[in-house]
């Protein structure tokens, strides 16, 4: 299983966010390049970057601090947030980010997702959130209308690199992972799933590992101190 940490970008600083509410946004570091350092200095090969910006106006924010972690970093990076357009996709790929998640648009622009996997393959990410099992989206400021699973089963058929699966309720919390509705998300597709929301510490990481889930993203576990992600490398060896 492979560990992305996770940094969320919003107003250019590294900020963390509970349940995806943007009232309780709280800023986690001054530096995000050091932060992105400092993984790859404890064993990280990957990071998981969101534009949070982005993710609520549906343009390209913040992008120089992301293409530099891209490229200085010595990490794989995944970046999500607001990427709603191929000129966004193309550019972003263009310039050393290795894989895009797109979101909002699996709902509002199925036909861009679908040219965006014919295009670039792996390197297409869909970020699943879901509250209730329903999907969110705009930021998880509105309801998308879907059940998780059967839009995870769409975009598995149309090849989509990998799924990216959060449940909105554990996100920042602390609470453990939705076991259950990742083994439902395994169970139903063919393809690799990324577990994302509620990590808290090393036994998190054994149950993802038990499930045989393809990766798992953690931010606020770190920014606490509940996972010393040095040691979860070490696990994952």
């Amino acid at each position: 299983m492979i560990l992305l940490p996770a940094i969320d970008i919003q107003g250019g600083r590294p900020v963390r966010l509970y349940k995806g509410d943007f009232a309780t946004v709280h800023e986690v570091a001054e530096d995000a390049f050091a932060v992105a350092c400092g993984f790859k200095a404890c064993g990280a090969s990957w990071i998981h970057m969101v534009d949070l910006d982005g993710a609520r106006s549906g343009r390209r924010e913040n992008s120089e601090i992301f293409i530099r972690i891209a490229r200085e970093s010595g990490l794989l990076a995944e970046l999500g947030g607001g990427i709603r357009d191929m000129e966004t996709i193309e550019y972003y790929l263009n310039h050393g980010i290795e894989r895009v998640v797109l979101g909002t648009a699996a709902i509002r622009q199925p036909d861009l997702v679908k040219e965006a996997i014919a295009r670039f393959g792996q390197r297409i990410a869909i970020g699943i959130d879901a509250k209730d099992g329903k999907v969110m989206v705009e930021g998880w400021l509105e309801e998308g209308g879907v059940d998780y699973l059967d839009l995870a089963q769409q975009m598995a058929e149309w090849g989509a690199g990998a799924l990216i699966f959060t449940d909105i309720s554990r996100d920042g919390t602390l609470t453990g992972p939705n076991l259950a509705q990742l083994k439902a998300l395994k169970d139903r597709v063919d393809c690799p799933v990324i577990a994302s929301g509620g990590v808290k510490d090393l036994a998190d990481i054994e149950a993802l590992v038990e499930l045989d889930i393809y990766g798992a993203i953690c931010g606020k576990a770190i920014y606490e101190g509940t996972l010393d992600l040095a040691a979860a490398f070490a696990l994952l060896a």
